[in-house]
């Protein structure tokens, strides 16, 4: 049975909107460290504002479609400030880049641990919350059955489609959620896709 299917089957609220979105198939983006460090230079930014800082970060390396750990540990730290990249950020930059480059995070274990496993690891790299690790699982790792709780567009989305008079705790969320097993993954998608529906 489709994700959809079985979605549909289990929550007739959530089943509303399955009927009336197609999602369209997603590539995950496989080159896992510049799926993090796009993540650390988006925080807090539009998107547009993101998308440049990070065509000027590649800019820096005109060979290469994507700069590596070490090209980030070698360049000087003003240099990655030039590019309009926060001090923080930078710091959060070179850091991913020394976890990988010493192997604290080796992507090449990722295949092996669980969900949770994966979060705390990589949590321990400055820069990179819970709500990071839950969108690396589910865009580059592209893990089937994962919940963001703390995610303000899943929440604003089941507070639209369940009706509730205030924003659901996370409590509620992950109650709400446990029937989608295992497949929550699939119904974040399509409950972030019904905020662009009309009414």
């Amino acid at each position: 049975m489709l994700p959809s299917a079985y979605l549909a089957r289990r929550d007739k609220k959530l089943a509303q909107i399955i009927r009336r979105i197609h999602l369209r198939p997603f590539a995950p983006e496989r080159n896992y460290f510049r799926s993090l460090a796009e993540s650390i230079v988006s925080q807090q930014l539009s998107v547009k504002a993101a998308d440049t800082m990070t065509k000027r970060l590649i800019a820096l390396f005109p060979r290469k479609r994507f700069p590596t750990p070490q090209d980030i540990l070698e360049l000087r730290s003003a240099k990655l400030r030039g590019t309009g990249i926060s001090g923080a950020k930078t710091k959060y930059l070179k850091d991913l880049a020394r976890h990988v480059a010493d192997k604290r995070l080796d992507f090449h274990m990722f295949h092996r641990w669980t969900d949770e496993e994966i979060i705390q690891h990589l949590t321990a790299v400055h820069g990179i919350g819970r709500w990071t690790a839950e969108m690396f699982l589910m865009f580059s790792l592209d893990r089937p059955d994962v919940f963001s709780p703390g995610d303000q567009g899943l929440k604003n989305a089941i507070r639209n489609l369940y009706g509730l008079k205030k924003e659901p705790t996370t409590k509620q969320m992950l109650k709400l959620a446990e029937p989608w097993r295992p497949y929550r993954t699939t119904a974040c998608r399509y409950l972030w896709r019904s905020l662009t529906l009309a009414d």
